[in-house]
């Protein structure tokens, strides 16, 4: 109870309350349904909730943000290490198609170079090399069964690298020109001069004896098969002279070569048909 004028003002009802403020909310209805008067009103009102609206929302959308970081970084890292494995995966199959295109490069170059000596030639995969220090021999795929025989010449795009001593039904040993036993026949291609290149044992050098000092011989010069015997292919690269000594003391040249068949690379020779069996005495091996 409140005075006023000294004169005691009692609070009304809440029934008298809930009538006025019931009347009221009609009026201002129906006074905005027919003029819109407080559409500002409203607009006002809305426009000084909004900082609070936008703070009250700040929480929620930071717990958002945070949520959507850290779901996103625990993402791209899985992702990131299932990308890692499979570059690695890519990386080792891209090496294997590399090696691959790599062995048939050189099969096509040997291949092409087989058209131009021989009838006939296949490739043979190499399946075991002899740990012998001076032995120069190798096991290939093809046997008997393939018609492979003993004497066959082998190549590759670059040279002769030996020929066939031994065959078995599904395999065959090949004795590389650098074994310490073997001999060939050779031409010099740029003089025409005869000689022999025999095996020394080392992979990478053959030797050419029994040349006077007067021989018309030159570091550098290339050494052909020459044929004889019907072995090996006429006029096929075989080495390329590589170094000359001439000692007073000695009656013959020291002559060393380097063959031009690449006999440590790859992992197949060519075995080479030649119309006719050739005989045996082209070559001379242990």
């Amino acid at each position: 109870m409140i005075n006023v004028f000294g004169r005691p003002i009692g609070a009304p009802s809440h029934l008298t309350r809930l009538v006025l403020l019931s009347a009221l909310s009609v009026a201002l209805m129906m006074l905005d349904h027919r003029g819109h008067h407080l559409e500002k009103i409203r607009a006002g009102l809305n426009t000084l909730a909004y900082p609070v609206q936008l703070i009250a929302a700040t929480p929620a959308y930071v717990v958002g943000g945070l949520a959507d970081f850290f779901t996103t970084r625990r993402t791209l890292r899985t992702d990131n290490e299932k990308l890692l494995v499979e570059r690695q995966a890519l990386l080792a199959r891209l090496q294997q198609f590399e090696a691959l295109e790599q062995e048939n490069q050189r099969l096509r170059q040997m291949l092409v170079s087989a058209v131009q000596v021989a009838d006939k030639a296949i490739a043979a995969e190499l399946v075991e090399v002899s740990a012998e220090p001076f032995t120069r021999k190798v096991v290939v795929a093809k046997g008997a069964k393939d018609g492979v025989y003993v004497g066959q010449s082998v190549i590759d795009a670059h040279g002769i690298m030996g020929q066939v001593t031994q065959v078995a039904g599904n395999v065959s040993r090949v004795t590389f020109i650098t074994d310490a036993g073997h001999a060939i026949p050779v031409l010099n291609n740029r003089s025409g001069l005869r000689a022999l290149v025999f095996g020394t044992g080392n992979p990478d050098t053959v030797k050419v004896p029994y040349l006077t000092a007067n021989a018309d011989i030159q570091e550098g010069d290339l050494l052909v098969s020459s044929g004889m015997g019907g072995t090996f292919p006429p006029g096929y690269p075989v080495a390329r002279v590589t170094k000359i000594v001439n000692d007073p003391n000695e009656a013959f040249l020291f002559i060393t070569a380097k063959p031009a068949a690449q006999l440590n690379h790859g992992k197949q020779v060519l075995l080479i048909w030649r119309g006719i069996v050739p005989a045996k005495s082209g070559g001379k091996s242990k």
